[in-house]
């Protein structure tokens, strides 16, 4: 968020160029955090068994898998950086073009960095130690806003200013959590012990980590081809859908980290086989994240006279901001965390291929297939693209709570917890 904002003051062109690139970066951070979101619900699960050694063992591959393909996303995206965002957004304007490719082969080099901190944040939130993540994560936003202000309002970089320090934080943050995590002060630690492949834990991880990653990938494909529709609509447009994204990140600040909880709490009562507590800690996390969310988008929406006139764009991108954002926060308030954290809870219990599934077709079906018809089709433009993606919203969310009041969960809860038995 503090990059758009920050380069909104080098002009329109700059600002569109990031907006799009932070939606490609988006999508290789979901192919890491898939992995990450499969190692944290094996490693709760084994915690939750009372096999903190197995737990330990599993971090280690984690981390092993994190950083090897994270690099390699990083040598794909730096050598095809031009193909890939032509294949994605189509023949944009040139100025935005070449803004975008500054931006991306700079933070092309920060995906190792974003995979070994996704993959440490995860273990920490497997152990119920969420304090490190919380200074870590305050440290690399203040580095990274720190250093937008510095390079961008101070030394006047423009796209390279908020680059830099986009890397310098991760960077930052996936090395202290590292750092963190040799202690064996901790449940789960790294020792000095010479590193070993175990095909069974990696198994175990890749099972939930590629369905997971799969629907990381198509969610994010989706949106980026939902972008490159809106990159067909103008500069306007696509700065208007850059600022509303950035705004509707700041309604899911609470959202996002439940969704997390939900991964962490849910898991490890599975990995102990109570259901009773599976089921009481689903709802109250709901509850809690209704509530809260509710009061900080009510909040975004009284406020967003003010927020807007943060990014210091044109009145016509403002008014475009101004209606996405009121579709995208008002309408969360109600389907969110339904369509959001209620599927967490059913991959903590690994019932990942239904979770898998459902977001997969519902985001081609509606969010890229309606958003087509609704956006270029009938000419709605970006406000087209998003009512589209309010029916994505509705149908995920009447899968979500059709499949866990049904209660197929529980047979793979009980599966889970006889195989750790078992082993």
């Amino acid at each position: 968020m503090a990059d758009t904002m920050m380069i909104a003051r080098a002009g329109e062109a700059a600002m569109s160029g990031v907006s799009l690139v932070n939606m490609l970066n988006d999508l290789m951070n979901q192919v890491l955090a898939a992995l990450s979101t499969g190692g944290v619900i094996v490693t709760s699960h084994m915690l939750g068994a009372g096999k903190a050694e197995e737990a330990r063992s599993s971090a280690k591959q984690l981390i092993v898998m994190a950083c090897g393909v994270s690099l390699f996303l990083m040598i794909f995206m730096f050598f095809l950086r031009r193909p890939a965002l032509s294949l994605f957004f189509g023949n944009i304007e040139a100025d935005v073009m070449e803004n975008a490719i500054l931006y991306l082969i700079i933070t092309a080099f920060s995906f190792p960095c974003m995979g070994l901190y996704n993959a440490c944040a995860a273990l920490f939130r497997a152990m119920g130690n969420t304090g490190v993540t919380f200074r870590v994560s305050l440290l690399v936003n203040l580095i990274n806003v720190t250093g937008n202000a510095v390079c961008i309002l101070g030394l006047h970089m423009g796209v390279a200013g908020v680059a830099l320090p986009t890397l310098l934080a991760r960077g930052t943050g996936g090395f202290l959590l590292y750092l963190s995590l040799k202690n064996k002060e901790n449940v789960i630690y790294l020792s000095k012990e010479k590193f070993h492949f175990n095909l069974e834990v990696i198994k175990d991880i890749l099972r939930i980590g590629i369905p997971s990653g799969l629907e990381n990938g198509f969610f994010q494909l989706g949106k980026l081809m939902t972008v490159s529709f809106v990159s067909t609509f103008g500069t306007v447009q696509i700065a208007a859908n850059g600022i509303a994204n950035n705004l509707d990140s700041l309604g899911c600040l609470i959202g996002s980290p439940m969704i997390l909880a939900m991964l962490t709490v849910a898991g490890r009562c599975a990995g102990a086989g109570d259901l009773k507590q599976v089921n009481h800690y689903v709802k109250k996390l709901l509850r809690i994240t209704y509530l809260a969310s509710g009061i900080l988008n009510a909040v975004i929406l009284l406020s967003l006279n003010w927020l807007l006139a943060l990014y210091s764009v044109s009145a016509e991108t403002a008014k475009l901001s101004y209606s996405l954002v009121m579709i995208h926060n008002g309408i969360a308030i109600i389907l969110w965390p339904a369509a959001f954290v209620l599927p967490a809870a059913l991959r903590a219990c690994k019932d990942v291929r239904f979770v898998m599934v459902t977001i997969s077709f519902s985001m081609w079906a509606f969010r890229v297939g309606l958003g087509y018809i609704l956006g270029v089709i009938l000419g709605l433009g970006a406000i087209g693209i998003w009512l589209a993606m309010l029916a994505d919203w509705v149908f995920r969310a009447a899968c979500f709570i059709g499949r866990y009041v049904r209660g197929k969960w529980k047979l793979k809860v009980k599966s889970e917890h006889e195989r750790l038995d078992i082993t």
